[in-house]
């Protein structure tokens, strides 16, 4: 008779069977789509830190070259360090701020236009999905292929 709250290992080694093997590329294909959207947006960012800031200005956000500038660079250099599995925890974690921060500033969907809710909603919760692959980089590390990997090896 199976007792409750106790895993046979019979069902724990059939739930992971989907994944054993394929971890390392799941979490490289993780890390590449997550951290791509922060590499191109941060590109244009640091590309033009003005308009980044003017914007940034617009919303009240204090010092905005200086907030536009840590911001833009955490966001390029933050997502391509998640792509290439370098720090990835340090990395995920300082992405995954700056995630909180912007949607907190920029997707305000309950101080907004009711025909610009629907859409501001859209984006914090896409945020938050964002933020949740973020932490779970954390928690599982960047995997084999990855630059952390590399140095756990050597």
């Amino acid at each position: 008779m199976a007792s409750y709250g106790k895993r046979s290992s019979d069902a724990a080694s059939w739930e992971a069977r989907p994944t054993t093997g394929w971890q390392d590329l799941l979490l490289l294909l993780a890390r590449v789509l997550l951290g791509a959207i922060f590499v191109e947006s941060g590109f244009g960012k640091l590309t033009n830190l003005a308009g980044f800031a003017a914007g940034l200005e617009g919303m009240g956000v204090p010092m905005p070259m200086v907030a536009g500038a840590v911001g833009a660079a955490v966001e390029f250099f933050g997502g391509l360090a998640i792509v290439l599995g370098a720090w990835t925890a340090l990395a995920a974690i300082l992405v995954a701020g700056f995630t909180v921060a912007a949607t907190l500033l920029a997707h305000r969907f309950w101080d907004v236009p009711a025909e610009q809710q629907r859409m501001q909603h859209i984006q914090f919760m896409k945020n938050l999905a964002i933020i949740g692959g973020l932490l779970a980089l954390v928690a599982a590390g960047a995997g084999r292929w990855s630059v952390d990997g590399v140095r756990r090896r050597r």
